[in-house]
């Protein structure tokens, strides 16, 4: 055997740190005289140096296992997030040890950071799956609903003011990156850690996989939920399904939205039987049938409407109400409005900038089609530029600024309902010489967060609406609604009392043997409300001075009065344009 000097391979190559490399032929241990350090060099570092250094990466390697596992085992809905949630072993946690062992040493730290990244992902879907369980009961869908962020963002502008929107706006990104950057930085620890003591990681790996199978095997539960869990696993294929059916949801509304059985109707038999009519379409924000059936809503809600239904035959009105089924719940009132205007269903973003590129008769439009009527367009909800409208058939919309209100700010809108209906009399309804009128009108004194809502005052003296100072705003704060369950269900009870009363209370003051409304609700409250509950229907009511208005719909099934019964047809919401324009059309024969 050939003499090897110190610092040399049996090979003939230098080790890396300049000694004898251990191991070779026949067993032999090479040893090397320990080196001088070189003139002029500091102290050679001592082990009471490398300890702050040792403990901090002792410290990242027992921090990086439970960050990875929170992020794996988080749940999707705010309700599963209980300590039996994180007391599970995900399988996902399990592929993530034994990525580092099957690896080429090159691809490791790229593979367990590309890991860590995706988990990161995944959790930070599942944050926004909590948060639009909360509100739309269902979950994100990461091809259409990006649009809808802004929207919430908006919806913190208008009720926490720019102040107090930038910061949370700014939070939030802050904490994405923040999840982002833990569960790929956790991941690599993790990796570095296994590629270490391999030996005990393979060993471990085993142990863990033989565990998690034997808990599917014998379908072992902690607090109700499966102790091996797959959420992260089966959370990638709903969502590759998901992607799949949004991607194709575009192709198949184009086809359906070429079929409009009104598209070649003449304008002389559009509305035939509402001819000299004041038409007044009005959504009421989150009237659903949780308001006339929830036993902590209902008894106030239908007093309102039972008292309301005999004032309104004392003034020569009667009414027929029914339910419709709304495409969407908790928010997105827009998808709404136009799922009820277009007969088509809107529900999702993507759907509605398809409406609007298109030449759909709507609902609203039909009346200015016909040429017999005036359309406008109430909108206290609206504070830009809005050019849909001129597709649903408007001749002028009136936003908030155009309403004149110079009161205090109530809720997401501001506006007091009462006084948005106010206002329509003063900018339309009003006139004198004018001709027959159709107006949109969105209500939102009944937009959560249902604090403070506004009181009812005297029609008279609502002037600008500076009166509303005067009688100032009662109730507890949004903060302070949200905190309490009952709370939040007495501030839903009062403002849909409120928004009611206030059409009711129009009704009465201006409403006429030409007024027709078309009253309803646009979905169900959020889920915080509603229980969860998966019933989307939204009460719908017709209201007549003239008989014969209500006599082309009764057939349909409707209630008498301004409430439904519990068991008075249900249809969906995009069936009521063709109903509606089919039965206010000519007669059969003529």
């Amino acid at each position: 055997m050939p003499h090897l000097t110190p610092g040399q391979r049996p090979d003939g190559t230098a080790a890396p740190d300049g000694t004898a490399a251990p191991g070779g032929g026949g067993g032999v241990a090479w040893d090397a005289a320990p080196r001088q350090a070189p003139a002029g060099a500091g102290p050679r570092r001592t082990g009471r140096t490398g300890r702050p250094a040792r403990c901090a990466a002792v410290g990242a390697t027992v921090l990086a296992a439970p960050v990875l596992l929170g992020a794996l085992l988080l749940p999707d809905r705010l309700d599963g997030l209980t300590p039996a949630a994180f007391l599970r072993l995900p399988v996902e946690g399990i592929a993530l040890i034994a990525l580092p062992l099957v690896l080429p040493p090159r691809a490791r730290r790229a593979g367990a950071a590309a890991g860590g990244f995706l988990t990161g992902l995944l959790a930070l879907l599942k944050g926004l799956d909590m948060g639009f369980q909360e509100v739309l009961l269902r979950p994100f869908d990461p091809v259409l609903d990006w649009s809808l962020l802004g929207n919430a963002a908006d919806y913190l502008r208008e009720t926490s003011g720019r102040s107090g929107a930038l910061p949370a706006a700014a939070g939030v990104l802050a904490l994405a990156l923040a999840v982002l950057a833990l569960t790929t930085l956790a991941a690599v620890r993790l990796a570095t850690v296994t590629a270490r003591h391999r030996g005990h990681a393979v060993r471990v790996t085993l142990v863990l996989a033989l565990a998690w199978t034997a808990c599917v095997t014998l379908g072992l539960r902690s607090g109700g939920v499966p102790v091996a869990a797959a959420a992260d696993a089966d959370l990638v294929g709903d969502r590759v399904r998901q992607v799949r059916t949004s991607l194709a949801d575009g192709r198949v509304f184009r086809r359906r939205a070429a079929h409009d059985a009104f598209a070649h109707t003449p304008p002389g038999r559009l509305l035939t039987g509402l001819r000299g009519k004041d038409v007044l379409v009005t959504f009421v924000e989150s009237y659903g049938r949780t308001a006339l059936e929830d036993p902590a809503v209902a008894p106030r809600v239908g007093a309102v409407l039972g008292e309301g239904t005999a004032a309104l035959r004392a003034a020569g009105f009667r009414a027929r109400s029914g339910w419709l089924r709304s495409p969407v719940t908790g928010g997105g009132s827009w998808l709404a409005h136009a799922t009820f205007l277009s007969g088509l269903w809107i529900s999702n973003q993507q759907r509605f900038h398809t409406l609007t590129a298109s030449d759909r008769t709507t609902l609203t439009g039909a009346f200015r089609k016909a040429g017999a009527w005036r359309t406008a367009g109430i909108m206290p909800g609206i504070d830009r530029a809005w050019p849909e409208g001129g597709f649903f058939g408007l001749d002028h919309v009136y936003d908030r600024d155009r309403l004149g209100y110079h009161g205090p700010a109530f809720g997401w809108s501001q506006v007091p309902d009462q006084f948005t209906l106010e206002a329509l009399w003063r900018l339309e309804s009003g006139r004198r010489d004018r001709g027959p009128l159709m107006a949109e009108i969105v209500l939102t004194s009944s937009h959560h967060p249902w604090a403070p809502v506004p009181r009812t005052t005297d029609w008279r003296t609502l002037g600008d609406g500076s009166v509303f100072r005067r009688l100032g705003r009662d109730g507890k704060g949004a903060e302070e609604v949200w905190k309490d369950p009952r709370s939040l269900r007495a501030g839903y009870r009062d403002a849909i009392a409120y928004s009611l009363r206030s059409v009711i209370g129009f009704l009465r003051r201006h409403g006429d043997e030409r007024t027709v409304l078309v009253l309803l609700g646009d979905h169900q409250p959020v889920p915080a409300v509603t229980g969860s509950s998966p019933r989307k229907d939204v009460p719908v009511t017709i209201v007549a001075h003239d008989p014969e208005v209500l006599e082309r719909i009764s057939g349909w099934g409707w209630t008498d009065g301004l409430r439904p019964a519990p068991d008075a047809p249900v249809w969906a919401m995009d069936a009521f344009r063709d109903r509606f324009l089919t039965a206010y059309g000519p007669r059969p024969g003529r």
